[in-house]
């Protein structure tokens, strides 16, 4: 279990560094735009919640020995296409742009828990063997749950040097 457990502790790391991040910006700035950008905190952990539903849908499916049922999209767009990811991501902003910090907030952080018990339910064989589910295409589910921790470690990168620079004080 040594590299299960070292995704596993990368995974909570990320999510308590997050945490820390969210708690130093005030309430009333998280739904405003984190400039140079259009988007705010809270679109961007929407935007992170919405793909870590994907890597959930993957865990639930290699837990339960089925497909993965993903989170309905946008049905003319595969998000998987690299050509397409500026439309999904466009449209996850759109769908969730009215919705509340706390909401929002809420969704991202369940989804992270979520997404961490359900890989620590997997045993780490079948988390690491890149042959074991065919619809991963040759990737291993250590591969999906390491790319979702890399899109959040990208973000938070982000946002630590916007709170580095005081623009978000």
């Amino acid at each position: 279990m040594y590299m299960k457990q070292h995704i596993l502790a990368a995974l909570r790391e990320e999510f308590s560094a997050w945490e820390g991040a969210i708690a130093g910006i005030p309430l009333h700035q998280r739904a405003l735009p984190l400039t140079p950008s259009a988007w705010s905190l809270k679109d961007e952990l929407a935007h992170l919640n919405a793909w870590q539903q994907r890597t959930i849908a993957r865990l639930e499916a290699a837990q339960h020995q089925r497909e993965p049922e993903f989170p309905p999209w946008l049905p003319h767009l595969d998000p998987e296409v690299e050509a397409n990811t500026e439309p999904v991501n466009t449209w996850i902003y759109e769908s969730n742009r009215d919705q509340s910090w706390e909401t929002v907030y809420h969704r991202w952080r369940d989804g992270f828990l979520r997404m961490l018990e359900l890989a620590q339910t997997i045993a780490e064989p079948a988390l690491l063997d890149a042959n074991r589910y065919p619809w991963l295409n040759g990737h291993s589910l250590a591969f999906i749950v390491i790319a979702s921790y890399d899109h959040h470690q990208e973000h938070l990168e982000k946002l630590l040097r916007l709170q580095k620079s005081g623009r978000l004080l």
